[in-house]
């Protein structure tokens, strides 16, 4: 039997995802199946994700989510197996370029999950190609859902809403630094002292 899903890019955003969706009850690990080619990283997913099928080629799925780099994207999806539907999380690369590199027909959405994707706190935008459906991009969010929260727009409005969420967990890290810097210079510099920082930024 085909997969549920199979991700291609093992990375830090791959395994985000797998384990985000078997997590949230979409699919127990056994109706996963990840592509990757590092012998050490395979280890690594297959220890955090028993059951979970680790493949060197694509396999055919019944979806397929490519989280490789974008200089990469092209090539992987060659080497896919009559995909009915990819979501791609590569940054920067069009809708356009996606379903030029696949078969005709093949129901395609584009979307950029932020960093704190990896603790199961992401934001993404999502935009549909021309084949997508609404039960597509209901696939999509669903995916995506399972670190966070995703929302539609246009394409020409993806990079905009990429740039703020991708950018601004930095602006956060930023102030988060400078109130434990503050803490220190009035005396807070102690074992509660970060502690005490994060709870506020978590309030």
């Amino acid at each position: 039997m085909a997969p549920k899903l199979l991700v291609v890019g093992g990375g830090k955003m791959g395994e985000a995802l797998l384990a985000g969706l078997v997590d949230a009850g979409w699919a127990d690990a056994g109706a996963l199946a990840v592509v990757e080619r590092l012998p050490e990283r395979r280890a690594e997913l297959v220890d955090r994700l028993p059951g979970l099928a680790v493949h060197d080629t694509a396999v055919e799925a019944e979806g397929v989510v490519l989280a490789v780099k974008p200089q990469d994207v092209v090539a992987a999806c060659a080497e896919l197996v009559r995909p009915p539907r990819v979501l791609s999380i590569a940054a920067g690369v069009t809708l356009a370029t996606l379903e030029a590199a696949l078969p005709p027909g093949t129901a395609v959405v584009r979307a950029m999950p932020n960093t704190p994707a990896t603790v199961g706190a992401g934001a993404a935008a999502i935009a549909g190609g021309a084949a997508a459906t609404d039960a597509d991009l209901d696939w999509a969010e669903g995916i995506l859902s399972s670190v966070g929260v995703a929302v539609r727009v246009p394409e020409e409005q993806l990079d905009a809403v990429t740039g703020l969420s991708g950018s601004g967990p930095a602006y956060v890290f930023l102030v988060a630094e400078a109130l434990l810097e503050a803490g220190e210079h009035v005396g807070g510099a102690g074992s509660r002292q970060p502690r005490d920082g994060v709870e506020l930024l978590l309030g």
